[in-house]
């Protein structure tokens, strides 16, 4: 009882503040126009956009050092991602409007990304260290017509660093912390992430190289019934190189170049006979990525063309204890994916410009395991979209996005996509902003389903529409912001198993609906509050791992120019899971609690623009909590470390 007194009085503190706090500093607090890409994929006002864009920016990942990317977009509004508190192997589950993995597209740099050998056709955050990123949007809705296959609940587009208009730049960081459970509280470094990267212009040449390591030991990834267990510690490493070469030809054309490559090892648990979940420490993981591109981009006198071109070569590779008389399984999955995408914007007049491009996609996969082998003669497909959009912004407060999209697809056939996303802002007098969209969305199934052992050539996409609206009001010359969003989506065609252990399309409709809203106030310019709400309700179809209600809260003060301090707090409702019972061999529902976590970071620049130190801590509380059943979840964990900018 105390501990839930304490843990309510601080969220009572954090709202406060944020309501009552005296502004005694009178400096004005100067908000900028933001630009936004990610609903034209051109800049745009995003006073001009017709949707709620979240946008974190380069500022704002420096406010919270020591976290994952997974960790940073969980405390997004209407964003779900299990497994932000588990061990640093466990799998990520995007949960965002209702939404599954498949149902989120992760774009980077603009080029849409993805594992074509796995079951969901997903890509894996994991892979991506948030220190080599310079900013993300997050757009949710569906937006296939701009995005193709898999844009369905949620666009997360991703900007890696760009390279300093300096001659030379470098730049250091380390950070060492804590990795354990709340019930086996050891506070020694266990989690460990370091890089450099050195980037520069030299007159046309511009350019960027960039090393990150983290490694993570000391939790087992499935839960201990006690602290004197022993379970086996599973690790988890990740080495991450990234490149950039650009070249500016004169002041129309420029020409990028990227290539990135990316390793992971981990050990897991994981059900390996009727028992379930089991612990082991012969379970063990390595995947291997690599990446490389060219995107040009010219600028001429009503317009801008623009081609994103990516290569993407991704190998998995797992030792997996068995029950049989072998003892050990190993299983290997690979796959191949081309992307290019040409696009083109054509500024037809002062109010109107039009966006039109094709996309082609091609996608392999091998895979060999003890129980089947698929070759990559076979396990093939390709996709050819061509798309346009068309953006007219009035004098007048009117603002209208619509566009259609045809999708071609070698194995399904043709399918086609639209949207239509009126916005009004009433102007300066007024602050305010409505805005509403209808938008259909589809997601093609994998390669694994329609050519694994359980494969379905016939499969069809997934078909998605969305309906949203919503308000965004600005007042006190930008220093209190508000928004809200209300959508329903409607799913069907949806991807289960017949009774054949098979994959087939399901009949019937599955519906999803919600609110989310945003609260953002500049009390002064050093101290800043920010929350968010979400309500989410599901058909039972859909409702696994998904909270009806969650709150995130966060207070940011620069109490000097040298030192910041930020609070957050985060509000995770109950939500419906499954387990597999040993016992039964059934799958079992079970309903998780709710949980409180409650954060905080300090921030201090030693030497102006050179050097940076910070530490943070995390469940501040101890909160012992189950994020996904059977597994383990974080207690109270402390970082600390060093940035260098030479």
């Amino acid at each position: 009882m105390k501990r839930n007194f304490i843990r309510f009085s601080a969220c009572i503190a954090l709202a406060t503040t944020c309501g009552y706090a005296q502004v005694k500093d009178s400096v004005k607090v100067k908000q900028l126009d933001e630009v936004v890409f990610s609903d034209t994929k051109f800049a745009q006002s995003k006073e001009k956009s017709g949707k709620v864009i979240t946008k974190i920016t380069a500022a704002e990942l420096q406010k919270k050092l020591g976290q994952t990317l997974a960790s940073v977009l969980n405390s997004v509004a209407g964003v779900e991602i299990n497994g932000t508190q588990s061990a640093n192997g466990k799998n990520l589950g995007y949960y965002i409007r209702g939404g599954k993995n498949q149902q989120v597209l992760i774009v980077i740099d603009g080029n849409p990304v993805t594992d074509a050998s796995g079951i969901s056709f997903e890509y894996d955050l994991r892979l991506l260290p948030i220190d080599q990123i310079e900013s993300v949007e997050i757009m949710k809705g569906a937006a296939s017509t701009l995005y193709g296959s898999g844009a369905a609940t949620a666009v997360i587009n991703i900007t890696l660093k760009k390279s300093s208009k300096k001659p030379l730049q470098a730049n250091a960081y380390i950070n060492v912390g804590s990795y354990n459970t709340a019930n086996n509280p050891k506070y020694n470094g266990q989690d460990f992430n370091q890089g450099f990267s050195v980037n520069g212009t030299v007159s046309k040449v511009n350019y960027l190289a960039s090393i990150n390591s983290t490694e993570t030991k000391g939790m087992s990834q499935v839960a201990e019934p006690n602290p004197d267990s022993n379970y086996d510690k599973d690790r988890f490493s990740r080495i991450n190189y990234l490149s950039k070469l650009g070249f500016k030809v004169n002041d129309k054309l420029t020409l990028d170049f990227f290539g990135n490559y990316d390793k992971v090892n981990n050990d897991y648990d994981f059900q390996y006979d009727n028992t379930g979940l089991n612990d082991t420490y012969f379970n063990k993981s390595k995947t291997e990525q690599f990446r490389f591109g060219f995107s040009p981009k010219y600028i001429y006198t009503k317009g801008e063309f623009r081609l994103n071109s990516n290569f993407t070569k991704l190998q998995r590779a797992y030792q997996e204890l068995n029950s049989g008389a072998n003892g050990i399984d190993n299983s290997s999955y690979g796959s191949r994916s081309v992307t290019i995408d040409a696009f083109n914007k054509n500024i037809i007049s002062t109010n109107f410009y039009l966006i039109t491009g094709t996309n082609y996609q091609f996608h392999d996969m091998k895979s060999e395991t003890p129980y089947n082998i698929i070759t990559k003669e076979v396990a093939k497909f390709n996709m050819v979209d061509p798309y346009f959009t068309g953006v007219f912004t009035s004098d007048f407060g009117l603002n209208i996005n619509a566009g259609a999209r045809l999708n071609m697809h070698s194995q399904y056939g043709n399918k086609i996509v639209y949207n239509v996303n009126p916005s009004f802002n009433f102007g300066k007098e007024i602050p305010v902003k409505l805005l509403a969209s209808y938008s259909t969305a589809f997601v093609t199934p994998s390669l694994y389903q329609l050519y694994s052992e359980y494969g379905n050539a016939t499969l069809t996409p997934e078909k998605n529409t969305t309906i949203e609206s919503g308000i965004e009001v600005s007042l006190a010359q930008k220093k209190l912001t508000f928004n809200m969003v209300a959508f329903y989506r409607e799913q069907n065609n949806s991807i289960g198993f017949d009774a054949n252990y098979k994959y087939t399309n399901v009949e019937g409709l599955n519906k999803a609906k919600g609110i989310e809203t945003i609260v953002n106030y500049a009390l002064s310019a050093k101290l800043n509050c920010n929350a968010n709400y979400t309500f989410t309700q599901v058909d039972e179809a859909l409702n696994r791992l998904i909270p009806k209600h969650k709150v995130n809260t966060s207070i940011d003060f620069s109490a000097t120019k040298r030192l910041f301090l930020n609070a957050n707090y985060q509000y995770i409702d109950a939500r419906q899971d499954t387990f597999f019972d040993g016992n039964t061999y059934a799958i079992v529902s079970t309903k998780l609690g709710s949980y409180q976590l409650l954060n905080a970071l300090i921030k201090y620049e030693l030497v102006k623009d050179r050097l940076t130190i910070f530490g943070n801590v995390t469940n501040i509380f101890n909160e012992d909590f189950v994020e996904n059943s059977g597994y383990s979840a974080r207690g109270r964990n402390f970082k600390l470390g060093l940035n260098v900018k030479l």
